[in-house]
């Protein structure tokens, strides 16, 4: 007598599915003494000190943040407080590197530095950057920028206090952090370039080390580019989304890293890794930011954002078109996803 056996088929998606559950163990197993850490570092940055960052930025006391104005000046001494305030640190004798502009005026990026663990390599840098310029006033008419990018710097600031709290609270960091507020975004992207140019000709040292920062050191840049609003969905029936372009950059097996630390911390949000399912507008959209030097260098670099809109570049990107309780999820997980990448 036969005996029929019944043969198992696993489909791919199942054994992907069994894959991604066998990793969040793993992240949960590796992360899970930090926890209480982790959840101390996030409860620094609430709705409120979202709503309230970004309405600095975007009021008449900055006046649209154009490039070389008083409301620039201003915006740069509230970033370098925020840098100070989270114990980041002055590359030399200044917080900022100027420049000049397209138009012959003086740009200003601000960075701040967070040191790595001493016993690891001190050659080993990741960058997270966003543009705190914008339009600024014209014709009388001032543009606010507060998606564009308001919302960017905040997130860049609250970044830095979370992970400036980890690091004080014992937390070793296997990369050194450059947290880089770039000016001159809207003039052809002029603060990064310059940011290159001291980066090739050796002009950034290691406040701790002393050694020069070369763009060899640099593994990975993260860029932060409109990421406050909820009016562009991936899905109509979900605003809490994410887009994150430059995926392929990545080694492979961090490319999935994202979708991991999305589920293992619970932000649960809807994720994005091209732009609104088009190869060409991902292509086009991944080289608008001031990720694109480093693109064009071959170094590792993503863009977060949340997309353009039809507020973006209006005198009507205001406070009101920000949803800080997504936006301080969408940092929260950049957070996670930005540590496990050190």
């Amino acid at each position: 007598m036969r005996i029929k056996t019944k043969k198992t088929f696993f489909s791919a998606k199942t054994i992907c599915s069994a894959v991604l559950t066998f990793f969040l163990c793993i992240n949960a197993s590796a992360q899970g003494t930090w926890d209480k850490e982790f959840d101390k570092a996030k409860a620094k940055i609430t709705t409120e000190w979202l709503e309230r960052e970004i309405s600095f930025l975007s009021d008449s006391i900055c006046s649209g943040r154009a490039t070389g104005t008083a409301g620039s000046i201003e915006a740069a001494m509230w970033i370098q407080r925020r840098f100070e305030k989270a114990g980041l640190m002055k590359i030399g004798d200044s917080w900022t590197r100027s420049f000049s502009t397209m138009n012959g005026g003086r740009g200003r990026n601000v960075i701040g530095f967070l040191p790595g663990a001493k016993s690891l390599p001190k050659d080993k840098y990741v960058i997270v950057g966003a543009h705190f310029d914008h339009l600024g006033t014209l014709n009388g008419k001032m543009y606010p920028g507060a998606d564009a990018n308001a919302s960017g710097t905040a997130a860049l600031t609250s970044l830095a206090e979370m992970f400036g709290a980890m690091r004080k609270m014992g937390k070793i960091l296997d990369s050194n952090i450059l947290f880089i507020a770039f000016d001159a975004k809207e003039q052809g992207l002029k603060g990064s370039e310059h940011l290159w140019f001291l980066l090739e000709n050796g002009r950034l040292r290691n406040p701790v080390s002393g050694q020069r920062i070369t763009p060899e050191d640099i593994t990975l840049m993260v860029n932060i580019d409109q990421i406050g609003s909820t009016l562009a969905p991936i899905r109509k029936d979900r605003k809490d989304y994410l887009i994150m372009l430059g995926t392929e950059s990545l080694p492979k097996g961090d490319r999935n890293l994202l979708n991991i630390c999305n589920k293992a911390h619970g932000t649960g949000l809807d994720l994005a890794l091209d732009y609104y399912g088009s190869a060409n507008f991902t292509k086009v959209f991944y080289r608008l930011s001031d990720q694109r030097v480093f693109v064009d260098n071959r170094i590792p670099a993503v863009l977060f954002t949340s997309g353009i809109t039809m507020n973006t570049n209006k005198t009507w990107d205001n406070t009101d078109g920000i949803d800080t309780a997504i936006l301080k999820k969408r940092i929260c997980l950049m957070f996670h996803w930005i540590e496990r990448m050190l």
